[in-house]
């Protein structure tokens, strides 16, 4: 057996631990955001959205959102056109090319966000309490760790 390969089967138990880890945290944040974004009629990707356009003093492009947000392509579309129904973001034409479009936060955007980010604030903290902050920190340090062991076996 090559020293790559009893490398990579070393590390398999934890590579293999690792996602189910990263699993159980966001099922916990979730259980404690969907009554939240229920209330307010979001889904979590459209929060997502909301926070990252409210995040920027300038309206982004979708490859912004995109880059922001980890959502892609028709996903992403799907969330932007329902949030423009709804009033909440706002789709300008770019000057040089009306292909794209430069989106930003309507009035009714910002108000959603200034109500919903203090709750979202507070659960984050809830969330960090109950799964534990040095244990997120552990977990983020051997990921890491991981990514470098990784980057090292290519």
């Amino acid at each position: 057996m090559s020293q790559t390969a009893t490398d990579a089967t070393a590390i398999r138990p934890f590579s293999a631990s690792l996602p189910m880890a990263l699993l159980q945290a966001r099922e916990s944040a979730m259980r404690l955001f969907r009554p939240m974004l229920a209330e307010h009629d979001l889904t979590e990707q459209q929060w997502r959205v909301l926070r990252a356009l409210a995040a920027k003093a300038d309206p982004l492009e979708v490859g912004g959102i995109a880059d922001a947000t980890f959502l892609l392509g028709p996903s992403l579309t799907r969330i932007l056109a329902n949030l423009a129904d709804r009033g909440l973001v706002d789709r300008q034409p770019v000057a040089d090319d009306a292909r794209r479009a430069a989106i930003s936060l309507t009035a009714s955007g910002v108000e959603l966000v200034a109500t919903v980010a203090p709750h979202s604030e507070r659960i984050y903290s809830e969330i960090e309490a109950a799964f534990g902050a040095a244990e997120l920190d552990e977990l983020i340090s051997r990921l890491n760790d991981l990514r470098t062991d990784l980057g090292t076996l290519a």
